[in-house]
């Protein structure tokens, strides 16, 4: 790269757990390469994760559907998604069973031992896949999946070693020193792989350090001489860092920085949020979480749906069952009071669909309830479960704003049967969703990441709530553009640039392009008990 010429190449980056920073430092690799003039794409063979995306197939110009993370990568690195870099995603529909969704579309529904005998057919498009992508980009930053010394999995592995081994790839492992444990870990997983995998973990990466690093020195020479590998980089931790997270467990530690204060003298505008057991697409409520004068609480139990000026039903990957438990937890009977005094409430997807009158899934789709499962009743529509996934990217308008982020996955085919289309077309003719009095319900998941809808949401809902403080400076400006100053898409920017700038000032960045160039270290060596395997 010195010399003008592109680093062209492939790395994986691995880790010691899960969320030990694997998605992290991916994203932060590629927007430091896109930042060097590197044409490079994020790519995961295997994600579980119910918080996807939907990009477009560019093969057949279709919607399909990859691990939110991935579609996240991909706009560090300054690419539009496609499937090929998450081809394979797991999504969790209960304790016991995933759907199995490949290059974007559904292919299978398994369990953990039928997901094995899978493996070997879904190889070779995780292949293929990654092939696709290193013809069409100078670098592919590869992010693992769990940990490679899960020994158990490693028969039949396409996501780990099995992938790097497939393509000779260098790795690298990622541990979170904010656990503790880090260095055991890292001697640990590589002492428990076979040899012909011990030779592609070619360094450590320390990321969530607090603290002086040069407090780490000692330890960084043992681990490399009992290791022979050196540790590339210690990442310091990056206080209010946003992005999207893999899974619900994540939601609150990728929670948006506080917004500003509101204006002296104004109170919060509070947003009750409904933490369902199989949340998917929580991220749809981060552009709120920037607003200033907004407060975004989450809950599992009845306490402060009332009091707040709007309550959200979000996404699930299990409309039927989550519909059980809110009736459960008494989740229902509070909104259903909530509704009988007018207090606002807004649902997304499964959590509209929960809305309506009824639920049918009698072919088993998403639940295994096989029949009609009544509603809530506050929104007049009603919902078919079908074998086929909508996956889409519609536009329309919503108060009369623009809405160009949304996006649609979902089985459920909604018959609308009263009130108003929340969304409208450019010609005003219905697009989707219901509005009836304060009951809002869509299927569009991200709409809320459009400046100008979130600012008239928030408009309409202050003054439904009274409020005459600062939301009398929320809505959209006659210049097109939110008088709080909240750019949603400019935040997220910010975000990847800071992660850049962590990998440029704390990473041995020149040895990272060696490895993508050069491939593993050579003679690296064997570490008991795995060596004599």
């Amino acid at each position: 790269m010195a010399d003008g010429s592109p680093v062209r190449g492939g790395l994986l980056v691995a880790g010691t757990t899960s969320d030990a920073g694997k998605s992290v430092l991916t994203a932060g690799i590629c927007r430091w390469l896109a930042r060097q003039g590197v044409a490079v794409a994020p790519f995961k063979a295997q994600n579980m994760s119910n918080n996807s995306a939907v990009c477009l197939d560019p093969a057949t110009g279709e919607g399909a559907e990859i691990g939110r993370a991935q579609a996240m990568q991909a706009a560090a690195a300054g690419v539009v998604p496609v499937p090929q870099m998450n081809p394979v995603l797991l999504k969790p529909g209960s304790d016991r069973s995933s759907q199995v969704v490949l290059l974007g579309r559904p292919f299978a529904q398994a369990d953990a031992l039928s997901y094995q005998e899978l493996k070997a057919t879904l190889l070779e498009h995780v292949l293929a896949a990654y092939d696709e992508l290193r013809a069409r980009f100078d670098v592919v930053i590869c992010e693992g999946a769990g940990s490679p010394a899960e020994i158990n999995l490693r028969r039949g592995d396409i996501a780990n070693l099995g992938l790097a081994r497939a393509r000779e790839l260098p790795a690298v492992v990622v541990g979170d020193i904010d656990r503790g444990g880090v260095f055991a870990a890292f001697h640990g997983t590589v002492a428990l792989l076979e040899p012909a995998d011990q030779a592609l973990i070619s360094g450590f990466i320390i990321n969530r350090f607090r603290g002086d690093p040069a407090l780490l020195d000692p330890a960084l020479e043992m681990i490399r001489q009992l290791s022979g590998r050196p540790t590339l980089g210690v990442v310091p931790y990056l206080r209010d860092l946003w992005l999207d997270a893999e899974d619900s467990l994540s939601l609150d530690a990728a929670a948006p920085p506080p917004p500003a204060e509101p204006l002296p003298g104004s109170r919060p505008l509070s947003v009750a949020v409904v933490r369902l057991p199989r949340v998917s697409n929580f991220t749809d409520v981060d552009a709120l979480r920037l607003e200033p004068g907004v407060e975004v609480s989450f809950t599992t139990s009845p306490r402060g749906i009332a009091e707040a000026d709007l309550v959200v039903l979000p996404g699930t990957k299990s409309t039927v069952a989550d519909l059980a438990w809110l009736r459960e937890r008494g989740i229902v009977e509070a909104l259903r009071a909530r509704h009988a005094k007018d207090g606002p409430i807004l649902g997304v997807c499964g959590g509209y669909q929960m809305l309506g009158t009824e639920i049918e899934d009698e072919g088993g789709v998403e639940s295994a309830a096989g029949t009609v499962v009544p509603g809530l009743g506050l929104l007049p529509v009603r919902t078919r479960f079908v074998a086929r996934k909508t996956l889409a990217r519609p536009t329309g308008f919503g108060f009369g704003a623009p809405v160009t982020s949304a996006y649609e996955i979902h089985h459920g085919q909604v018959e609308v049967f009263g009130g108003d289309p929340l969304f409208t077309d450019a010609a005003g003719g219905a697009a989707d969703g219901c509005a009836a009095g304060s009951v809002l319900g869509t299927l569009w998941h991200g709409a809320l990441e459009s400046d100008l809808f979130r600012s008239a949401l928030l408009e309409w809902l202050g003054e439904r709530a009274g409020y005459t403080g600062a939301f009398a400076q929320v809505g959209a400006s006659a210049a097109g553009r939110t008088r709080s100053g909240v750019e949603f898409a400019a935040a997220r920017e910010a975000q990847y640039d800071r992660l850049a700038d962590a990998v440029d000032a704390y990473v041995d960045t020149a040895a990272l392009l060696r490895l993508i160039e050069s491939g593993p270290t050579p003679d690296l060596p064997m570490l008991p008990p795995g060596r004599d395997r």
